[in-house]
């Protein structure tokens, strides 16, 4: 039994110090490692050894100010984890492992009007299905990020009423899936997870501070403050989509009277092209139009652009993020919709705050969510996991 200051739990500090400093970097020489850790570089080489030893890490010859140097990575071996994204109309999951490489993907359409069990069992199903086409070994699962369309409540992991899905509010899709996977299971709303993929594989690489917004069904806003991503105490932060613009305009779902999300989001702006390209029109059959010169499906685009950079233009008085990546089924639009977000950045927000903004597209589609989960189960794990085993708690994932 290990006794507070002892030897063995002085070692196993430093063992969790070491794998914290790699995981937190991607990957970091030895000299580095003792640099970030304040531990002696023999120390360190006799930790990275029993690391390495043990599968947990992996170490590469490279170099540094011109010398040759070791660089330690977790091995790709040491686990895998699973992002799974429920969306309006769609499931998509992925498996990963520590060394952020995609091992398995895959989507599927998923009933609007299912219920949470519905939808949960199809997920079950289909990590079930990626798992054991690619060969993984259940018991390196170290667990799995959930994406949904709602503000989650941090402290109990509640779906709030507002949520797009039918039949899932006041459900608790973190509990209800980790019983069916027996993994550990980490849950956050769609564009928390978008701002998290982009800013580890996309457009958000290199800013400490940004703001995901997501424009689909609804509008909502996933935000980086010094590299992490900011929730709010009630876990509703970024509901970016319910600014008010107009409070005698329509009627939005949550209650309030022209909220930005009644003139931007998909069930409000495409009605108003109903009368010259049907009722069955989509939002990326409308981007294609537009990109193919529609005057119509254009002007909706930039009316809706200019409507976003109102919601931005809030963002940058008040937190003065450096970017601003615009996700969702609007993205693919470019230009079209991007440069009326900057108009209204300029026009409306602090001349400071908006000279420093930059507004990118994201660069991962309708990746972003399920990778961003990806992220989540890296980010949320400890580092005793990677030094314990991966074996799930009950039956076998397999099972």
């Amino acid at each position: 039994m290990e006794t507070p200051g002892s030897q063995s739990s002085l070692h196993r500090a430093n063992l969790e110090r070491v794998v914290r400093a790699v995981r937190t970097a991607g990957s970091l020489t030895q000299a580095e490692i003792a640099r970030t850790t304040g531990l002696s570089a023999a120390t360190v080489s006799n930790i990275v050894r029993e690391l390495k030893e043990g599968g947990t890490v992996e170490v590469t010859p490279t170099s540094s100010g011109g010398r040759r140097a070791r660089s330690v990575s977790l091995s790709g071996d040491a686990g895998v984890v699973v992002g799974v994204d429920f969306g309006h109309t769609h499931l998509r999951v992925a498996v990963g492992n520590l060394a952020q490489r995609v091992l398995a993907e895959d989507a599927e359409p998923l009933d609007v009007d299912a219920s949470a069990a519905q939808g949960l069992d199809r997920a079950e199903q289909l990590v079930r299905r990626l798992i054991d086409d690619a060969g993984i070994d259940p018991g390196k699962i170290i667990g799995v990020g959930l994406g949904v369309p709602g503000p989650i409540d941090v402290e109990t992991g509640t779906l709030g009423s507002t949520a797009i899905l039918p039949g899932w509010a006041g459900t608790n899709p973190r509990d209800e899936l980790a019983a069916r996977l027996s993994v550990p299971v980490h849950v956050d709303n769609d564009a928390n997870l978008g701002a998290l993929g982009e800013l580890v594989w996309g457009a958000g690489r290199g800013a400490a501070d940004l703001a995901y917004i997501k424009v689909a069904s609804g509008v909502g806003a996933g935000l980086v403050i010094n590299g992490q991503i900011y929730r709010g105490p009630g876990g509703t932060a970024g509901e970016i989509g319910h600014i008010t613009l107009d409070e005698s305009g329509p009627v939005c779902r949550c209650g309030n009277r022209g909220c930005l999300e009644t003139f931007t989001a998909a069930r409000y702006v495409l009605p108003l092209l109903h009368s010259a390209h049907g009722t069955d029109l989509t939002v990326a059959r409308m981007v294609q139009l537009a990109r193919e010169g529609d005057p119509g499906c254009r002007r909706v685009i930039s009316d809706v652009g200019r409507h976003i950079g109102s919601g931005v233009a809030n963002l940058c008085n008040l937190l003065n993020p450096r970017r601003v990546v615009l996700g969702g089924d609007l993205a693919p639009s470019g230009e079209l919709v991007l440069a009326p977000i900057r108009e209204s950045v300029s026009r409306y927000a602090i001349p400071s705050a908006a000279r420093q903004l930059e507004v990118v597209p994201g660069a991962l589609g309708g990746r972003a969510e399920v990778l961003g989960a990806l992220a989540l189960v890296l980010s949320e794990m400890g580092d005793s996991t990677l030094l314990d085993g991966h074996a799930p708690v009950g039956a076998p994932l397999s099972a």
